[in-house]
């Protein structure tokens, strides 16, 4: 981090001194983007255009046509598991591994910053982008982070940490107003972005569509000035996601830096009238120019290099990680891992056609492709294996045909295997989920599978929880989430026992979605969400209402045991300002080479503010070969202490009793350690007297309790009418004009993003992002061809102003 923190630093030097050389108009054309992927340069001061592209699990780099959906091909490049997958491994070894990787790609591409990863939240296992994101639980999502991206800048490549902030679902994201109390923003919401600021310094932080509290996050001055950098310290740009601005000048002063992607000058103009009339000072405006060009120096390097991508060992990287990322949820008397002896039914398309990545603008051109199919047929001889599709992995309808094929193949073999998950056309970026449930021709096919054949193993693909009535049927059960482009052959040989599962959940799995103490609030309306469960998500929210799950948070099993002997602590005293030292030993007991992810937990035992229960505050993972003794040492602070106090409007450790608990998940607790914590902090009566959101009942938090925990009155949602500027094309077709209006523009949209489909996920994924565009984001993708002016009179006239839209129009014909 030293390097990179320094690299910037110098950077910024030579920044300041080619800015002081500009013209204000060459400033305020290096406010946005020159096209979809590339910053603009000054030829004049040898200012370079850099290239900054997608890519949190895998590098997409478009050659040719841009767009930011995923509907145009990119460059091959190693698809490794997704963030989904890659948080169960809980190891930031491995993780930091993966970024190196993905930094080469990056210079053998000449891509300066990769776009990723992101972090945000999985507040709702609905939201349809939680592939990309990491775990419920910010210090996991945080720490995991810090490590990809201290990879990728290792390799003198950027990297964007994203989306910031609050971005945790789908539907309506480009203009939803997400309405949260400052402790629970501050513990759960910002917490995994500030670990990641300050462990690895990433050369950018992208700030997401959404509002926050009443703000666009493109232009909330709190968030960009106040948290980001005062507090945290970050010494890189703020990017918007591609189309998040709102009011360009007014983001400029609030510490947004980069617009992108290009709007065809339209925003750089304003930014240039505002600095001449005086609305915007020049100063505020050279903050964001250093800072870009701050960007384009660092990526310069990267141009000059001549260095290629090691595929093949890169392909072999992300193997290992989808190994050691798989989840063993179950295994009934022991029926994994299985012999190679054994007649094996393989069912399920997707052994043959894996569901290995998301959909969207994080979907990858792979430079290979593995399937389960081909590497079981490595392991067994082929006589011993039987196939049968059992669904179409595109759609999954009903068709009891295919049931009755796969239960007649069931039914020859000692073992079966069935690969389930979701299609992509269940989730995907653009969308979120409708249910929690599998297809129902899924959940169909393995029950009746299992009553043919018990001895059966289910393997999931699938980027988020599911639920799963059929959970006593199989005899085993291996969550491998989204693996990557090698996850045939990690399946394979986790299945097999040449590789042993080591993956713990980074989520909870409910029981049923009602369960969700943030369900009755998602996906909000009325253009407004709102967070009334506050911290109370995940284990917090399960393990501090006592409430059962499915699976719960860090829970994963081994074809090995682990012992935890009597842990020893530095001292008996934790005092505010000092750090402990907890060292624990861990044994495998068992009869294979193995690894254990040593969770750590605090629980306040007495404590004058409400809390959840316990909550993970460091971890470790640990291998060890069979027999093996190891130790493993975890480190305490005030951070593992502290609460947010918005009283006090900071943090607090507070005094008093606490117990260490130390396990194998959040309700596997091995050990436990009494713990006297010394502070004079002292929380502020504002934070005693708000009431628990827990005791007022998660799921219908009353107004007076949500106002006590924002501090101010819950705020009246956004009205759509009359229509405006943030109005989405969804609102204004609900008129006889506006549907009108709305074919038109979808369908240019459509054109501009790449054409017309056949991919069924990627025609829904456009169809309800174009429902969800604002009308000023037409400015923005039209690349400045529609105008501002051109929005206004269409609205004009939606809301019967035919006075304005006759001005309106005759200011634009003169213009013409």
């Amino acid at each position: 981090m030293a390097s990179t923190t320094a690299g910037i630093k110098s950077k910024h030097n030579q920044a300041r001194a080619l800015v002081a050389q500009m013209t204000l108009q060459e400033k305020a054309s290096l406010c946005s983007g020159k096209n979809f992927w590339f910053l603009k340069g000054v030829e004049r001061l040898d200012l370079p255009s850099v290239m900054v592209t997608d890519g949190p699990h895998g590098l997409r780099k478009q050659n040719r046509q841009a767009d930011h959906v995923g509907l145009n091909k990119s460059v091959p490049a190693t698809c490794f598991p997704t963030a989904s997958a890659l948080a169960s491994s809980w190891d930031l070894d491995l993780l930091e591994r993966v970024g190196v990787a993905l930094g080469e790609q990056c210079v053998a591409e000449d891509v300066a910053v990769l776009l990723g990863p992101g972090l945000n939240i999985k507040r709702h296992p609905l939201c349809g982008r939680n592939f990309e994101y990491f775990s419920e639980d910010p210090l996991l999502s945080g720490r995991l982070a810090a490590a990809m991206v201290n990879g990728v800048q290792s390799q003198g490549v950027g990297t964007s940490i994203k989306h910031f902030a609050v971005n945790n679902q789908e539907h309506a994201r480009m203009f939803i107003d997400a309405i949260v109390d400052e402790r629970t923003l501050r513990e759960i919401y910002l917490r995994g972005f500030e670990i990641a600021v300050r462990e690895s310094q990433p050369w950018t932080v992208m700030c997401a569509y959404n509002r926050l509290n009443g703000e666009y996050c493109s232009e909330h001055n709190w968030l960009l000035n106040k948290v980001l950098r005062d507090d945290w310290g970050f010494e890189g740009l703020v990017v918007t996601d591609w189309g998040a601005t709102n009011d360009r000048v007014k983001g400029v002063g609030s510490g947004l830096d980069l617009e992108m992607p290009g709007s065809g000058g339209v925003n750089d103009t304003l930014v240039l009238e505002a600095v001449n009339n005086g609305y915007l000072t020049e100063a505020a405006l050279d903050r964001a120019v250093e800072r870009n060009v701050a960007l384009s120096l660092l990526g310069q390097d990267v141009q000059n290099s001549n260095l290629a991508a090691d595929h093949t060992t890169h392909h072999q990287l992300a193997q290992q990680a989808a190994e050691q990322s798989a989840v063993l949820l179950k295994n009934e008397d022991k029926l994994l891992p299985l012999s190679s002896s054994t007649s094996a039914a393989i069912i399920g398309a997707f052994a043959k056609r894996p569901r290995y990545q998301g959909t969207g603008s994080s979907q990858v051109n792979p430079t290979q492709l593995e399937n389960a199919w081909d590497a079981i047929s490595a392991i067994i001889p082929a006589e011993q294996l039987h196939y049968a599709p059992g669904y179409d992995p595109k759609t999954s309808v009903d068709d009891y045909r295919l049931i009755d094929d796969a239960v007649a193949c069931a039914r020859e073999a000692d073992t079966v295997i069935v690969f389930a998950g979701l299609p992509t056309i269940f989730e995907s970026e653009g969308f979120d989920r409708s249910h929690m449930d599998l297809p129902g021709q899924h959940n169909k096919l393995i029950s009746a599978v299992c009553a043919a054949n018990p001895n059966t193993v289910v393997v999931l693909s699938n980027g988020s929880p599911v639920r799963i009535p059929w959970i006593r049927e199989p005899k085993a059960i291996l969550e491998a989430y989204l693996t990557g482009q090698a996850g045939g052959n990690a399946v394979a040989n986790l299945l097999f026992g040449i590789a042993n599962p080591s993956g713990k959940l980074a989520e909870t799995f409910a029981l049923a979605q009602s369960d969700l103490p943030a369900d009755k609030n998602f996906p909000g309306k009325n253009r407004q969400v709102q967070y009334r469960e506050g911290p109370y998500i995940g284990y917090r929210y399960f393990d501090s209402a006592d409430k059962p799950v499915l699976f719960p948070f860090g829970h994963g099993l081994s074809y090995t045991q682990f012992s935890y002997a009597e842990p020893q602590s530095s001292s008996a005293v934790f005092t505010q300002g000092e750090t402990l030292s907890i060292s624990v030993d861990i044994t495998n007991t068992g009869e294979h080479a193995g690894a254990e992810v040593v969770q750590l937990y605090v629980k306040a035992l007495r404590s004058a503010v409400y809390r959840p229960s316990h909550e993970l505050k460091v971890f470790a993972k640990i291998h060890l070969a069979a027999g093996a003794t190891g130790t493993v040492t975890l480190s305490l602070d005030d951070t593992s202490f502290r609460f947010f106090d918005q009283g006090h409007r900071n943090w607090v450790v507070e005094a008093g009793e606490y117990e260490l608990q130390i396990g194998a998940s959040s309700r596997d607790i091995r050990q436990v350690l009494s713990l006297q914590v010394n502070s004079e902090q002292q929380p502020s009566q504002i934070a005693k007297d708000i009431g628990d959101p827990l005791a007022d009942n998660v799921f219908n938090v009353s107004d007076y309790t949500f106002a006590k925990m924002l501090n101010k009155p819950v705020p009246d949602p956004e009205s759509s009418r009359p229509f405006h500027d943030n109005s989405s094309l969804q609102e204004i077709g609900e008129t006889w004009l506006g549907a009108r209006f709305k074919e038109k523009v979808a369908a240019g949209f459509r054109a501009n993003m790449g054409g017309n489909s056949k991919d069924e996920t990627l025609n829904k994924m456009f169809e309800e992002m174009a429902n969800n565009m604002p009308m000023r984001g037409l400015v923005l993708f039209s690349g400045g061809k529609t105008s501002m002016d051109d929005i206004r009179l269409m609205l004009a006239l939606l809301n019967h102003r035919y006075f304005e839209a006759f001005k309106r129009w005759w200011k634009i014909r003169k213009a013409n």
